[in-house]
């Protein structure tokens, strides 16, 4: 049963407190499968909504698993945004069994809970890092709206949004059966399909590259890529998949699918060398987050960079995309 959200905020209490069910029964049932949440949360016709992944939240005092002075930037700039919501592509806390990493996240992320600012999460694998019962009991207990689903949906109005657990198989099993199944029912009204996982299909960075640090693209997300691709040539929709993993920024375009690598939410950046199919050239350091901007079927995607000189925070855009869904392109060539 979809959860219907009147005026855009009751879902807060949902996602971001604990509010239906004790620690306790959480730990004891984060690993029994059930049907995934299906979501809905009410916004205007214009939305915005906010992007990005990979903060590390960790105690303030290591500076190796994170930078926690861009981290709190970045928190509090995006709370200055006042997005309808964000969505977290993983690696929120630095070890996913610690409650103290999970403290940290309470304490620099309290100005959205008092803002009422709905967060939508993405498993990454440091949200997974140790005992994963207690990891998984962790990370339920801070989102209980999400039912203990590690895949879910999420409806906006003329929107969908399918957040995928990348450490289970995408495209096979419970939930390869489940993706197919809502992107075979996607009703008529949907433009756009926002995809969200962990481990990203397309990256520049690469586990054996010059700087001795990042990930290659692994297979499983690139037959999930490949099959996607399919499946957008048969869809009004326009699909656009949002991933993290790699502590960068990237845009890459393939098969009518634009991805964001946004793994630029504070934790120890990866330098990368662009690929000619990166569509982003900087090759330096990129702590971010995405502002998207879905105005009926056209859809628009900044980047907003930070970076902190002798204690002076210094922020610029320097990407911008604008998306327009297919149906869009069909009738205005007619």
């Amino acid at each position: 049963m979809p959860i219907s959200l009147k005026n855009g905020f009751l879902l807060l209490l949902a996602v971001t407190f604990g509010v239906s069910c004790s620690a306790e029964n959480q730990r004891a049932n984060a690993s029994v499968p059930q049907a995934p949440a299906a979501l809905e949360l009410k916004v205007p016709a214009t939305f915005r909504f906010v992007a990005y992944g990979d903060a590390r939240f960790h105690d303030p005092r290591d500076m190796q698993a994170a930078n926690p002075a861009i981290r709190q930037a970045l928190v509090a700039a995006i709370d200055k945004e006042n997005p309808a919501f964000i969505s977290i592509g993983g690696d929120i806390v630095y070890n996913g069994e610690n409650a103290k990493d999970w403290q940290v996240w309470d304490a620099e992320t309290a100005v959205w809970r008092e803002h009422k600012i709905p967060v939508f999460p993405a498993l990454g694998n440091h949200d997974l890092e140790g005992n994963l019962s207690r990891a998984l009991g962790n990370y339920f207990d801070h989102f209980p709206g999400i039912e203990n689903s590690r895949y879910y949906s999420v409806r906006t109005e003329n929107t969908l949004m399918l957040v995928l657990d990348s450490s289970l198989d995408e495209i096979a099993g419970p939930q390869g059966e489940w993706l197919r199944s809502q992107l075979d029912r996607l009703p008529d009204s949907t433009d756009f399909v926002f995809l969200v996982c962990h481990h990203p299909p397309y990256t520049s960075s690469t586990g054996h590259s010059i700087f001795r640090e990042g990930h290659s693209a692994r297979t499983s997300e690139q037959a999930l890529a490949e099959a996607l691709e399919e499946r957008q040539q048969h869809t009004r929709a326009r699909f656009v998949f949002f991933n993290g993993h790699v502590h960068n920024y990237e845009r890459h375009e393939h098969g009518g699918i634009t991805y964001f690598v946004t793994g630029g939410g504070g934790a120890h950046p990866y330098l990368v060398v662009r690929r000619p199919d990166d569509l982003y050239k900087d090759p330096g350091v990129n702590y971010h987050y995405l502002l998207a901007a879905v105005d009926h079927n056209r859809l628009t995607v900044t980047m907003h960079k930070i970076s902190i000189e002798n204690g002076k925070e210094i922020w610029s855009q320097p990407d911008l995309v604008t998306i327009i869904a297919p149906a869009a392109i069909s009738a205005a060539t007619h």
